[in-house]
């Protein structure tokens, strides 16, 4: 990140972080106490600082996406366990292998929407964003590097070792300590929201946006979920309606789909309720 240029006659802090960097080596320069508290790793990790953590993470990602020229995303939810279709022989189910389609139909909806964007935008709205990973989170990241288009990871420190997979775009590759505060910036400007087969991590991403709309804390977008047998044996959607924990409209807020070009003709044509016409799409309540 480069720092920005000063607008006050102050000493920036990176003058003062570059001068604390070159003092004399002495007890007293090496003490914890005596390290500037905004370079200061242990103090930053502090369990005291956590609020502090938090708006860093909303703020470093915003603000860099701003800097980048993002004005709104769609958004790929999916599982990292859906192979590339040339290696489903080593899924470790049937089904897994079978979903191993769902791959490419990722990469062909990521790659037709940058497309899209790079003509109507130069490639600043509906920029493709995923969880950053592997299976149908690398098949949206490569769609969209095979379109010539940027297209953002929202990656995560895990308790297992996980890196980026290689086709996000390296300046919109970021990595969070809370969940909470990624699935903001995932929903923050979000146009479209796109669900792949999945596991925990997909079905928390799934029902947690529902909720947001649902509840009106998040404007209706076009809601697609990818794969609608898969969806109908995980989820008995009519059941929850007919036991009365949702209602029947709920069940409009989304779509079944099967291909990419099936997508994004209901991104075109997505119907909004009659009471809420006036709601810009993908904002979030902050």
């Amino acid at each position: 990140m480069t720092e920005t240029p000063k607008k006050h006659p102050l000493r920036h802090s990176g003058e003062d972080r570059r001068t604390a960097s070159t003092v004399p080596d002495t007890p007293q320069t090496r003490s914890a106490a005596y390290r500037l508290a905004f370079v200061d790793d242990d103090f930053l990790c502090r369990e005291e600082l956590r609020p502090v953590r938090l708006q860093l993470e909303l703020l470093k990602t915003g603000m860099l996406m701003d800097e980048a020229g993002v004005e709104s995303t769609v958004v790929l939810f999916g599982g990292a366990r859906i192979m590339r279709p040339e290696r489903a022989d080593e899924a470790r189910t049937e089904t897994l292998r079978h979903l191993s389609r769902q791959y490419d139909e990722a990469r062909r909806f990521a790659q037709l929407v940058t497309e899209r964007s790079l003509e109507q935008s130069g490639g600043r709205e509906n920029v493709i964003v995923t969880g950053g990973g592997p299976g149908v989170m690398e098949a949206g990241n490569r769609g969209a590097a095979d379109a010539g288009g940027r297209s953002i990871g929202l990656n995560i420190v895990l308790p297992h070792e996980q890196a980026p997979n290689e086709f996000v775009s390296p300046e919109l590759s970021f990595n969070f300590h809370y969940f909470a505060v990624r699935k903001m910036h995932f929903l923050m400007r979000a146009a479209a929201i796109c669900v792949f087969p999945g596991g925990f991590g997909t079905l928390d991403e799934l029902f947690e946006t529902l909720t947001l709309i649902q509840t009106g804390r998040m404007a209706r977008v076009p809601f697609l979920l990818f794969g609608e047998e898969f969806w109908r044996r995980i989820v008995d959607w009519e059941a929850l309606r007919d036991a009365g924990t949702i209602g029947h409209d709920d069940l409009e807020l989304f779509r079944f789909v099967e291909t990419a070009e099936e997508a994004l003709a209901l991104m075109e044509d997505w119907p909004l309720p009659r009471t809420r016409r006036d709601e810009i799409p993908g904002r979030v309540e902050a």
